[in-house]
């Protein structure tokens, strides 16, 4: 069955974004496009809200400023999107989500294919969280303390024990930490 996993680069005090939805601190060199190019190659659908949807369509179908690899993925690689307020969707392989979050993601990993499900946003991935979804949280840590902003899983409504899997640093002082949800 295939993996949903979850991966937001947060700040060193646990932010996703600034205050004013900045992410402009985000640490991102040739070490780390080869490592995003590498993991979107083995993704199936990256699945997101309406925030991360508009923020991502906004830059990725015209970007020219990043690794040609990670934009080639990015806008190649089947979405799935989450809305009550979108009609449409103008990203090319974007599709509106026409079930519950339960019943697309039962039909994402039971269709065939090993392909990873990811899921873009901390909003949508506390859902997911809440309604043990996850198989798998990704978190990486930049070098950076914002002092204000939005946290990473400010949304869930009770405790989730998390079993440590790995951890990768990067040559930039980022820092990959890999996490289960323990279900004990």
């Amino acid at each position: 069955m295939k993996k949903v996993i979850f991966q937001m680069s947060v700040s060193v005090d646990g932010y996703v974004e600034g205050p004013n939805q900045e992410i402009d601190w985000h640490n991102v060199d040739d070490e780390f496009n080869a490592y995003a190019a590498e993991t979107l190659k083995k993704s199936e659908t990256l699945i997101m809200g309406r925030k991360t949807y508009e923020l991502m369509v906004s830059y990725w179908p015209s970007a020219t400023d990043n690794d040609p690899d990670v934009t080639r993925e990015m806008n190649d690689t089947p979405k799935l999107v989450f809305s009550r307020t979108l009609k449409s969707l103008a990203w090319k392989t974007a599709r509106l989500a026409s079930g519950s979050i339960a019943e697309e993601v039962g039909r994402l990993k039971n269709a065939p294919g090993d392909g990873l499900i990811w899921v873009g946003g901390s909003e949508l991935a506390s859902a997911f969280l809440e309604l043990g979804l996850l198989d798998e949280i990704r978190i990486i840590r930049t070098p950076m303390l914002l002092g204000a902003g939005h946290s990473v899983f400010g949304d869930i409504k009770r405790r989730h024990r998390l079993k440590f899997v790995s951890s990768r640093p990067f040559a930039s002082g980022n820092l990959l930490v890999t996490y289960e949800p323990d279900a004990r």
